[in-house]
C-alpha cells in the first residue's frame, strides 16, 4: 500500500505551530511515513525555519493535480489570499485568525475532495479564530459547518494507548448534571468505540467514569449513576458497544492505566474530569482528534505558546504524535 496522504497545516502563525512544523517537515522519517501537503505562507515558512534553524527542501505545486502521484518532496500549498507577509508574535488578532481558517477550510476541502487522506495541524488559538469571525465556540463546531456535518461528533484526547471522550465538554460545571441523559452517555460510549476502531484498534475496551464522589455512595451523594449513566452503559451495550462501569472518577484513570486488565478508552462526565488526568500524565505528548467527523483529523493537546514562539524551544512531541496518529487513522481508513 503507497503511503498516506496527510494535509499539515501550520496552525497559529503567532504561535509556536510553525516552528513545531518546520521541526517536523525537517525530519527524515516524516517524509518516509507520508507524503505531506503543507498548508502555511512562504514568509511563515521561512520565518519557522530560520527560528529552528532546520531547512528542509519542498516543491510547490497544485495538490488537486498530484492526487495519485507520489511526492518526492513535501507539497507547500500557498492558497488563495494567503498572506505573504509575516504575523506578529504573541497577538491573537482577527488577522492571524482569518488565516488560520482559511488554512483549515483549505485542509478540509483536500480531504473532502480526495486529495488528502487525513489532516494534521498545529496549535490554534481560539481568541484569535473568534476575533478572525469564528462563531463557534471551538473549531470542531467551525469543521461540522464547514462540511455541512449534522452527526453526532465529539473531542477525543489520546495519550499514546489511552482515548478520553467526555459526555459534556465546554459548559459550565454548574450545568453538567441536567446535560447528563441516558442516550447521551450510550453516545458517548459508541463515538469512543468507534474512534478506537478507526484507529485500527480490533477491540477496544472502554471504562465509563460516574459523576459524583464515591460514584454516589448507592445514592447517598447523588443519583446520576443510577438514573442516567449506569443505564447508558447498558444501552451502549445493546446496541453491541461493550463498556465497563461507571466507575467513581478518581479511580477510573487508575484502572485504565493497569498494565493487567487496563482499558484503552475512558469515558467521562465533563471536560476536566479527563483532561487534568491525561494532562498530568503528559501535557506535552497528548493528541486531540475531533471525532466523529468523515475524515481523520489530529492535532497537538497543547495550546500556541505565544509567551515562548520564536524562542527554538517548544517541545514538539504532541505535533509529532499528532502526526503519527494522523498517519494510522488514515492508513487505517484507507485499509477499511
Amino acid at each position: 500500500m503507497s503511503k498516506p496522504r496527510i494535509a499539515l497545516f501550520t496552525g497559529d502563525p503567532a504561535g509556536i505551530g510553525p516552528e513545531l512544523s518546520a521541526r517536523l517537515l525537517a525530519d527524515p522519517a516524516t517524509k518516509a511515513a507520508a507524503d505531506l501537503l503543507v498548508i502555511t505562507s512562504r514568509a511563515v515558512m521561512a520565518d519557522a525555519v530560520s527560528v529552528t534553524g532546520r531547512p528542509f527542501a519542498f516543491v510547490g505545486g497544485d495538490p488537486f493535480a498530484a492526487r495519485g502521484r507520489a511526492l518526492e518532496v513535501p507539497m507547500l500549498v500557498d492558497w488563495e489570499g494567503a498572506s505573504t507577509e509575516g504575523f506578529e508574535r504573541g497577538v491573537a488578532g482577527p488577522r492571524n485568525g482569518a488565516w488560520m481558517l482559511d488554512g483549515l477550510r483549505l485542509a478540509l476541502r483536500l480531504s473532502r475532495e480526495g486529495a488528502a487522506d487525513a489532516i494534521c495541524f498545529a496549535p490554534l488559538n481560539k481568541a484569535a479564530l473568534r476575533a478572525g469571525g469564528m462563531a463557534h465556540p471551538d473549531e470542531l463546531h467551525f469543521f461540522c459547518e464547514v462540511l455541512d456535518f449534522h452527526g453526532p461528533c465529539v473531542e477525543f484526547n489520546v495519550l499514546e494507548g489511552l482515548w478520553t471522550s467526555r459526555v459534556t465538554s465546554h459548559v459550565p460545571l454548574k450545568d453538567v448534571s441536567s446535560l447528563i441523559t441516558v442516550e447521551r452517555v450510550a453516545e458517548g460510549v459508541e463515538l469512543l468505540y468507534t474512534g478506537l476502531k478507526r484507529s485500527g484498534l480490533a477491540s477496544p475496551r472502554l471504562a465509563v467514569c460516574g459523576l459524583n464522589p464515591h460514584n454516589g455512595d448507592g445514592g447517598a451523594f447523588g443519583r446520576e449513576e443510577i438514573d442516567t449513566i449506569g443505564p447508558g452503559v447498558e444501552l451502549a451495550r445493546s446496541r453491541g458497544f461493550p463498556a465497563d462501569g461507571p466507575f467513581p472518577a478518581d479511580t477510573a484513570f487508575v484502572r485504565a492505566t493497569r498494565k493487567e486488565g487496563g482499558y484503552d478508552g475512558v469515558l467521562t462526565m465533563y471536560h476536566d474530569q479527563g483532561q487534568i488526568a491525561m494532562k498530568l500524565m503528559g501535557f506535552e505528548r497528548g493528541v486531540t482528534v475531533p471525532g466523529g467527523l468523515p475524515m481523520p483529523i489530529a492535532t497537538p493537546a497543547h495550546g500556541t505558546a505565544y509567551d515562548i514562539a520564536g524562542r527554538g524551544v517548544a517541545n514538539d512531541g504532541a505535533m509529532r504524535n499528532a502526526f503519527a496518529l494522523a498517519c494510522r487513522m488514515a492508513g487505517a481508513a484507507r485499509a477499511a
